[in-house]
């Protein structure tokens, strides 16, 4: 957690950072799958660690760009350590690698079973990066609702960390769904809360 507050109520873990993937996309027609999956492993994680949802003393929703990053993370990671990267498998990598820039995420029908564990540890990991601020945040402003229904996605993401990722992809989208109203209700919108725990409750 990084705090660069300029007084003791004004904190920063979010930094203004870009994720540029050009060196990756120029990449993709020369060089082999496992050095370009490897190239984006590492600008993402750059990406990532130079991220939070707290600017100016003020939360940040989760956005999409955080979530794709994180996702491409992971996915990346597992394609640099396969064996052998099924046309499936370098498919849905390259259809992240090439909707970041625009926003748009695949739909879950479109990940290969292979990769579903990466997809959901990287929903894991989007849950704890976001409770961490949360939680940092909630210490300030007080809201025992969201932090109930946060408590809710960490029990899920233990349950996902148990399995080693594998859980079905439409419930890891449900899960994230849910987690991005939640953040929708943190910043202000009192309607997201009820989609929130809609998509909790259509898990249980």
């Amino acid at each position: 957690m990084r705090s660069v507050g300029v007084d003791e109520r004004t904190e920063h873990t979010d930094n203004p950072v870009e994720l540029d993937l050009t060196p990756v996309v120029e990449a993709i027609d020369s060089d082999p799958i496992d050095q370009v999956a490897e190239r984006t492993v590492e600008q993402c994680r750059e990406y990532v660690r130079q991220r939070g949802f707290i600017r100016g003393g003020e939360l940040r929703q989760l956005d999409t760009e955080f979530v794709m990053a994180v996702e491409l993370q992971y996915v990346a990671s597992e394609i640099a350590r396969s064996m052998r990267v099924t046309e499936d498998e370098q498919r849905y990598f390259l259809s992240l690698v090439r909707r970041l820039t625009d926003g748009d995420r695949p739909d879950p029908e479109t990940v290969p079973d292979s990769l579903a564990a990466a997809r959901g540890l990287a929903i894991a990991a989007i849950i704890d990066a976001y409770r961490r601020d949360l939680t940092r945040y909630l210490s300030e402003h007080p809201d025992s609702e969201t932090r109930t229904t946060m408590g809710r996605f960490v029990d899920h993401r233990k349950r996902i960390e148990a399995l080693d990722g594998s859980i079905p992809p439409e419930n890891a989208e449900a899960i994230l769904d849910g987690l991005i109203a939640l953040s929708r209700y943190a910043t202000g919108d009192q309607s997201a809360l009820e989609t929130a725990r809609d998509r909790l409750d259509s898990l249980d």
